[in-house]
C-alpha cells in the first residue's frame, strides 16, 4: 500500500545498516526490496537460540548459500556478537549485508563493532505525503505517521500499546534504567517541550530528577530514535541569538498522545504546533532519504525574531503557519533574518488555497511546498 521513499541512494553494492524506530515498516520494506535473500529474523525464538549459542553457525548457512542477494538480519541490535562473523564474511567473501535494527545503542554500549566503516547507515522514519495514497493531512496530525496507526480508526489504543511497550519498558530496559516512576515523569514533561527550546532545569525540577539526569534521558531518546534536536541557527549573528535546542519526538502522533492532545482541529493551538511538527519531520525526511544530509536549524532572536526552518548554509529559510490567510504579520521573521544573511529562497508555508508571492517571500500551500521540496526544486 505504501511505497516508501527510502530506496538506498548512494549505497551500490555496498553493507548497510538501516536504522528505525520500531513499527516504521523496517521489515516490510526490506521484504519488498530484497524478497528472495537469505533472511534471518532475530524475533524468532529458534533463530535468535541458535546464533546465539553459536554464532560461527551464521558463516556456516551464508556459506552455504548460493543466492547472489544480500544477506538481511533483522534486529540486529538483539545479537551484536554476530557482527564479528558479519564482518569476517564482508571483508574475505565479499558478502553484502542489509541489517535493520530499532537503534544501535545496545551494539555500541555492548562494545561490540559497527563493522569499522564498512556498511553504510541509513534510517526508516514513518510516513510521508508522498508515501501515503490520497493522503489527508487531519487524519495525518491526529493519527501520527507510524503505518498502523495512520490507518488505524482507533489509533488511540494502539497508541497507548506503543507507549507502554516501547517508549517505556523498552527503553527502560535497554537503556538499564531503575527508576521507571522518574523516567515516565520525564517522559511527561519532555512532551511539553516538544517543538520548543530545551531548558534542562525546568524540566528536571518538573521530573523530581537533576539537571544531569534530564539531559541523560534526552539522549536516550536521540540514541533510540524517539526524539532529536534541532540546533539553533548561530552564523556570525548581528543581532543577539538563542543558542539551546528544539526537541522534537520522532513522530507527531506520539507527541500528541503525551500531550493528551485529542482531535486536531484547525484553527487551535495545538493543530498549529503539530502543523509545524509535521512539516519539521517532512524536511528533515527529505535530507535523510534524498542524500543530500543538508542540515537545518532554527533562527530565534533574544528579542523573539523567528523563523522555523533555516535549510543547508542558510540557502533557504522556512516559517510555518497553519493560517488558511496569510498576511504581513506572518513574514516578520523571514524579512528580519533576510536583512541579516544573504538567503536564496525565503518561504511561508500555510493552508492558504494557491501560491502568492509578497515581496521576496513566497507563500506555498503546505501541499505545494511538499511537492517542490520532494521533486528537488527547494533545495538541492
Amino acid at each position: 500500500m505504501f511505497i516508501r521513499k527510502q530506496l538506498f541512494y548512494g549505497s551500490g553494492r555496498e553493507s548497510l545498516f538501516l536504522w528505525g524506530a520500531r513499527q516504521t515498516g523496517k521489515s516490510t520494506l526490506l521484504k519488498a526490496l530484497f524478497p528472495n535473500s537469505l533472511w534471518f529474523d532475530l524475533l524468532l525464538s529458534d533463530v535468535y537460540e541458535r546464533l546465539q549459542r553459536n554464532p560461527a553457525v551464521l558463516r556456516e548457512y551464508v556459506l552455504a548459500n548460493n543466492n547472489p542477494g544480500p544477506v538481511v538480519i533483522d534486529e540486529i541490535q538483539l545479537l551484536p556478537n554476530l557482527l564479528n562473523e558479519i564482518q569476517w564474511l564482508m571483508v574475505n567473501k565479499g558478502t553484502r549485508f542489509i541489517l535493520s535494527g530499532s537503534s544501535p545503542r545496545n551494539i555500541l554500549r555492548s562494545g561490540a563493532n559497527l563493522l569499522g566503516g564498512r556498511a553504510l547507515r541509513y534510517e526508516l522514519l514513518p510516513l510521508i505525503y508522498k508515501e501515503i495514497p490520497d493522503f489527508e493531512l487531519i487524519r495525518a496530525l491526529n493519527h501520527g505517521l507510524l503505518p498502523r496507526h495512520y490507518l488505524s480508526a482507533n489509533p488511540e489504543k494502539l497508541l497507548s500499546a506503543y507507549i507502554g511497550s516501547y517508549l517505556q519498558d523498552e527503553i527502560l530496559k535497554e537503556a538499564r534504567l531503575r527508576k521507571v516512576s522518574s523516567f515516565s515523569r520525564f517522559l511527561e514533561q519532555a512532551a511539553f517541550s516538544n517543538g520548543e527550546m530545551i531548558n534542562y532545569s525546568n524540566i528536571a525540577s518538573d521530573s523530581g530528577v537533576s539537571s544531569p539526569t534530564v539531559k541523560e534521558y534526552f539522549q536516550i531518546l536521540q540514541e533510540t530514535m524517539v526524539g532529536r534536536f534541532l540546533p539553533s541557527f548561530r552564523k556570525n549573528p548581528k543581532r543577539r541569538v538563542i543558542h539551546a535546542p528544539k526537541f522534537y519526538f520522532f513522530d507527531v502522533g506520539i507527541a500528541n498522545y503525551l500531550l493528551k492532545r485529542r482531535s486536531l482541529e484547525p484553527g487551535s493551538e495545538a493543530f498549529g504546533k503539530a502543523f509545524e511538527h509535521y512539516i519539521y519531520h517532512e524536511i528533515y525526511t527529505h535530507s535523510s532519504y534524498s542524500d543530500l544530509h543538508y542540515d537545518f536549524s532554527y533562527w530565534r532572536t533574544a528579542s523573539q525574531l523567528e523563523v522555523d526552518f533555516i535549510l543547508g548554509d542558510h540557502e533557504v529559510a522556512v516559517e510555518v503557519k497553519a493560517t488558511y490567510h496569510a498576511n504581513p504579520r506572518h513574514l516578520k521573521g523571514l524579512k528580519s533574518f533576510a536583512e541579516e544573511y544573504r538567503v536564496k529562497k525565503l518561504i511561508l508555508i500555510t493552508n492558504d488555497p494557491l501560491p502568492r508571492k509578497l515581496g521576496d517571500i513566497m507563500i506555498l500551500p503546505w501541499r505545494e511546498f511538499l511537492d517542490r521540496l520532494w521533486e528537488g526544486n527547494i533545495i538541492s
